[in-house]
């Protein structure tokens, strides 16, 4: 076959920015997905409506990445996030911030967004084939060829890895970049979920199963009550544990729970102070002092979580609102500022939003995502061993390194 001059595997967020960067400088770039249309994962990200960016400054994004947010300096002076979104503005993708930074479309369509960078691709002059990478081999430390299922060799100067993790599993993301990585010396820093929903060992969470609870404050703390992780948000409860934005951000800091147990707070009021919600809790038991206590916080609770926190309490459903002890009320006012659940275990990774781990950063160039082992060899997106909170950061991670990587092939 005629020697072509750059692959892309992976028409992801980051797959697609590479090809069109890539091929926007004249560059003959051929994109290879296995799906039958391109960016698949993103068309389920922000539950269908995209969570593209974040408006945050650069060192806001960085401190929004734990793992590895420093190695990205130089992609997003390359590529930030502003960039990103006048780069979408451009491309007839009006965008709108919401809570906590987050950058949506304005139509709240995900396929907007995809639609929009697949025509990108296509009009930059980028070649999608559709077909799968079974290998990726390089000679004397040199990219030398991609090997296609049904392609055949395919001859080149330059291969960029943007094959996702393994998270979301049907969209396409099944590790394989990840091979293609150790088969030309890189080291693959061990895969866990990240992003991703907690499994409980408490039972009660499944006769709440589906309330979503907002403006919540939740904590992590490790056998050494040491506090791991602290965030304020929105939480929800399934009926294996638990899961909304504040948990998938809180899972990227609980390490290997075969050799550590945590246990998850929940703060019911964060607003209010342990005073000020004894306060609060005195003045509804003056309101409803002949009622029962079941029937005496439908001011303070979800009606769903009552009978839980009833049962917790240790205060007898039926007794008299004015029968209830100063110390039965105190003991109530501790437990809605320290409602705990001991962690179980993740999610499998297949539930999970993003995958951590990947190709060690030690071994890319941060100013290029060139390999520092293979000429010709590049990375981006999430086959990298890097990941962020919930709230665009970990898209703008896959536009940034693709952006970088087209660029510099």
């Amino acid at each position: 076959m005629t020697k072509n001059k750059v692959v892309v595997i992976g028409g992801g967020a980051a797959g697609m920015m590479t090809a069109a960067t890539a091929a926007r400088r004249g560059l003959d770039v051929y994109l290879v997905e296995k799906n039958k249309r391109l960016g698949k994962k993103m068309l389920i990200t922000g539950k269908g409506r995209c969570n593209i960016t974040n408006n945050v400054d650069i060192e806001g994004m960085i401190n929004n990445i734990p793992v590895n947010g420093k190695f990205l300096y130089s992609a997003f002076n390359a590529f930030s996030n502003w960039d990103m979104v006048s780069l979408l503005e451009k491309l007839g993708v009006p965008t709108k911030v919401e809570r906590g930074g987050r950058i949506f479309p304005k139509s709240d369509r995900a396929a907007d967004v995809v639609d929009a960078l697949s025509k990108f691709v296509i009009k930059s002059g980028a070649k999608i084939v559709r077909d799968e990478v079974i290998d990726v081999v390089s000679r004397d430390n040199t990219i030398y060829y991609v090997l296609l299922k049904e392609g055949g060799k395919v001859y080149c100067d330059s291969v960029v890895v943007a094959t996702g993790g393994l998270s979301y599993p049907k969209t396409g993301c099944t590790g394989d970049g990840y091979r293609f990585a150790r088969s030309n010396g890189h080291t693959i820093v061990p895969t866990k979920p990240a992003l991703v929903p907690l499994e409980v060992y408490e039972d009660w969470v499944k006769e709440v199963q589906g309330l979503s609870l907002k403006n919540v404050g939740v904590k992590i703390i490790d056998e050494g009550q040491n506090i791991i992780y602290e965030d304020f948000g929105e939480m929800l409860f399934t009926h294996f544990g638990v899961s909304g934005p504040v948990i998938l951000s809180a899972s990227s800091f609980i390490g290997d729970l075969k050799t550590n147990k945590y246990t998850l707070i929940i703060d019911l009021k964060p607003a209010l102070s342990m005073e000020q919600l004894d306060k609060r809790v005195q003045r509804d038991f003056n309101k409803y002092s002949r009622k029962i206590f079941s029937n005496s916080l439908n001011d303070l609770l979800p009606k769903k979580l009552i009978p839980v926190v009833v049962e917790l309490s240790g205060i007898s459903p039926q007794k008299l609102v004015n029968q209830i002890t100063k110390q039965e009320r105190q003991n109530l006012v501790v437990l809605l500022k320290n409602m705990m659940l001991d962690i179980k275990g993740f999610r499998p990774i297949d539930e999970a939003i993003i995958t951590s781990g990947g190709v060690s950063v030690q071994e890319i160039d941060p100013r290029t995502m060139e390999s520092k082992i293979v000429k010709g060899l590049y990375f981006a997106g999430e086959v990298i061993d890097i990941n962020g909170y919930t709230g665009g950061f970990n898209l703008q991670i896959a536009f940034s390194t693709g952006y970088l990587a087209g660029m510099s092939c």
